[in-house]
């Protein structure tokens, strides 16, 4: 089953099920599709799907973080269960071991060795876990190992 079909029939479910949070977070993602189906002018695979995902969860991510920061936890909260009801329908995430043995090997195959050279590293190892890892971890490990 197609992601696409899948979020629908999720949606469905969940608005028998009453489950409102739910409902509102899967039916802003359905909205978000819609926009990127119409602005790249055709339909979308999963990974486009994952993109957008991706993309509305780091929207909800970093709201909560904002209202926290300003103390309203509640809405915080609020943000963090929707950024964990999108979270069903990214891909599995990498293990830290697999991810570190790809940020060797691509350092390795790219002669990177400095800070400068973090792009040459940064690109691949992002195109090879597309949706499965945080840009920002990545970033993390490979400044640790180049820097």
């Amino acid at each position: 089953m197609a992601l696409t079909d899948r979020i629908k029939e999720d949606l469905k479910a969940s608005m028998k099920a009453g489950e409102k949070t739910r409902t509102s977070v899967l039916r802003m993602l359905t909205a978000a599709l819609k926009n990127e189906r119409i602005q790249l002018k055709k339909d979308l695979g999963d990974e486009d799907v994952i993109t957008v995902v991706g993309r509305e969860m780091k929207k909800r991510r970093e709201a909560a973080l904002m209202f926290s920061k300003s103390g309203a936890d509640d809405r915080a909260e609020a943000e963090e269960a929707e950024a964990a009801a999108l979270a069903g329908y990214m891909p599995e995430p990498v293990g830290e071991a697999e991810l570190e043995a790809a940020i060797d090997e691509v350092i390795a195959s790219s002669g990177a060795t400095t800070k400068k050279d973090m792009g040459r590293v940064m690109g691949p190892v992002m195109a090879k876990f597309k949706g499965r890892v945080d840009g920002g971890v990545v970033q993390k490990k490979v400044l640790g190992k180049l820097g």
